[in-house]
């Protein structure tokens, strides 16, 4: 893979790109079925939030209501396990190349983590997983979630360097669409259940994990 070049700030999503979304999720709800339960709702609803079809409500509320189906399909009726539940969300594991592919980067280059968890959710998942930046950003500050372009452009306006000077880096096809349409360089990493590029994407790198990825820069 040939190296990406003109790159000052990369940033990087977090869930699934950096930590195991849906190993995490099964560690906590303990069924298969109640993840797609899971997952269905908070994709639904954070595209329906970017589509304008819903007013703005962050990751927590989201991971509430999603947590409030998984108890009413696995019978789960005590407030305390429904609200641990609901935050299963901020407790996923770092793949394991994640911390090691960050801390070599931010040697080099500014790294910020972009992501639609809320700034206390992204908090807390950041420390669990051990992942350091040098800036975490929400969503919910431009009370957005991507793809919405309100988001990219918080982490342009962040990078405070041209857009092509910052390189998106995520295992979502769809994000890294997005983030290209908005000016940003993109990298795709391969992940378990991610999402593949298709034919006509391209994209400035797809890796194999964080370790090509870093080569590359």
């Amino acid at each position: 893979m040939a190296g990406i070049g003109g790159i000052e700030v990369v940033v990087f999503d977090v869930l699934g790109t950096l930590v195991d979304e849906p190993g995490g999720l099964r560690a906590a709800l303990g069924d298969d079925e109640l993840v797609t339960v899971w997952q269905r709702h908070v994709e639904t609803e954070q595209r329906r939030i970017a589509e304008g079809q819903r007013a703005y409500a962050n990751s927590e509320v989201i991971d509430r209501e999603a947590a409030e189906q998984v108890a009413a399909r696995a019978g789960i009726t005590e407030p305390a396990a429904v609200a641990r539940l609901a935050t299963a969300g901020q407790r996923l594991p770092a793949w394991p190349d994640s911390a090691a592919g960050l801390g070599e980067l931010a040697r080099r280059f500014a790294v910020v983590g972009l992501s639609n968890a809320s700034r206390v959710a992204l908090l807390r998942l950041s420390a669990h997983a051990g992942l350091r930046w040098h800036q975490a950003l929400s969503g919910e500050t431009a009370r957005a979630c991507k793809p919405a372009p309100e988001v990219y452009r918080l982490a342009i306006d962040t990078a405070g360097c041209p857009p092509d000077r910052v390189l998106m880096v995520a295992a979502h096809a769809w994000d890294l669409r997005a983030a290209q349409a908005a000016g940003l360089r993109t990298a795709y990493v391969e992940r378990p259940g991610g999402d593949p590029p298709a034919g006509g994407d391209a994209f400035d790198g797809r890796f194999g994990g964080l370790g090509e990825l870093v080569n590359a820069l």
